[in-house]
Formats: C-alpha cells, structure tokens, sequence
C-alpha cells in the first residue's frame, strides 16, 4: 500500500501530472462529467470510489439544476425586488453548490489525499472538466 498524506502534506509538493475527467455531453448540455475510469489513477484509486465520485457529483448538478416551485418562486421574488433580495438570500443552487464543495473537500481528506491525490472543484474550472492532480511520492526520491 502506497504511503498515506494528509491535505496539509499536499499544500506545497510537486505535482507528478493531472488527469482530467471531461463533460458528458451525450444527455445535452445537463452538468454531468464522464465515470469512464483513468487509466492514470489505476496504481492509486480503486475504481469503484472513483466511479461512486463522480456519479455522486453528478446526482448534485443534476439536484442543482432541477426546476421546482422553489426555483419559480426565486425566479419570481428576485423580479418583483429588482434581484435585491439575493443579497439576504442563497439561490438553490447556490446551495447545492455549497453542498458539492463540502462534498469534495470530505472526499479529499478522507479519500484522494491520503493516496497523494488532489480532486479540484468542477467550479474552479468552469464546470468544464473534474481536475485530479496527482503528487509525487515524496518516500520514492528521498530515499526514506
């Protein structure tokens, strides 16, 4: 088993390579990314966490972008207060993004950095992509 890392290990150590996990665009334009397993994580992630990753990701785009009678209700208190009023109120879906960010912070500590691994929020990248950053292993080159 590969050495274990904490997040504080991984504030400032070399980045070995990134894996980047791309939109799938098969259903449309709904925010849903690929599950297809790289091969580039096969030494250091099991694939069905990865899979259960990214399809828990997935489920909370789709939770964020569903249309209910909240949103309608949103929609329609953000045109009678000229959008004033989300500057004293959260939008669903900036709840739901909140949710995902803590999600990913939980999956990162418990998950990706103790495998020397770093899953970036889809945000940070414009919802384009899911970034992985793999680390070197600092036990390899130091000769410990």
């Amino acid at each position: 088993m590969a050495e274990t890392h904490s997040l504080q290990d991984l504030q400032q150590p070399a980045v070995s390579s990134k894996v980047f996990i791309q939109r799938d665009y098969s259903s449309g334009t709904i925010c849903r990314f690929q599950t297809k397993f790289p091969s580039e994580l096969e030494s250091k992630l099991d694939k069905q966490q990865f899979e259960e990753t990214i399809q828990t990701l997935n489920n909370l785009y789709a939770e964020a972008e569903k249309l209910g009678g909240k949103s309608y209700l949103e929609g329609c208190l953000a045109c009678l207060t000229a959008y004033t009023i989300f500057l004293c109120m959260e939008t669903h879906y900036e709840k739901v993004l909140k949710k995902i960010a803590r999600y990913i912070k939980d999956q990162n500590e418990k998950i990706y950095a103790p495998r020397g691994l770093l899953l970036t929020d889809p945000i940070e990248r414009g919802l384009r992509v899911v970034e992985i950053t793999i680390f070197e292993d600092r036990s390899i080159g130091s000769g410990r």
